[in-house]
């Protein structure tokens, strides 16, 4: 079975930090590259190891909606 997951990576000191929000997985990388493809493996590791019910407790039928906002200070 193919899953189709978003990514949100931000850069934290040297480190690029990726995050699933849909599963609350997360990995990291020296670049965006490598920190997806480490994601992507932590991803492929927790689907393998979780129950069927755990898996379907994390997902939701609505995939999250990732924007930007602008805010005055």
């Amino acid at each position: 079975m193919v899953y189709k997951f978003s990514a949100i990576l931000e850069k934290e000191g040297k480190w690029y930090v990726a995050l699933c929000p849909e599963l609350d997985v997360v990995s990291q990388g020296n670049t965006t590259e490598e920190a997806i493809e480490n994601l992507k493996e932590a991803i492929e590791l927790f689907l393998k190891s979780a129950s069927k019910d755990e898996i379907s407790e994390r997902l939701s039928p609505v995939a999250p909606l990732i924007t930007t906002i602008e805010v005055s200070a």
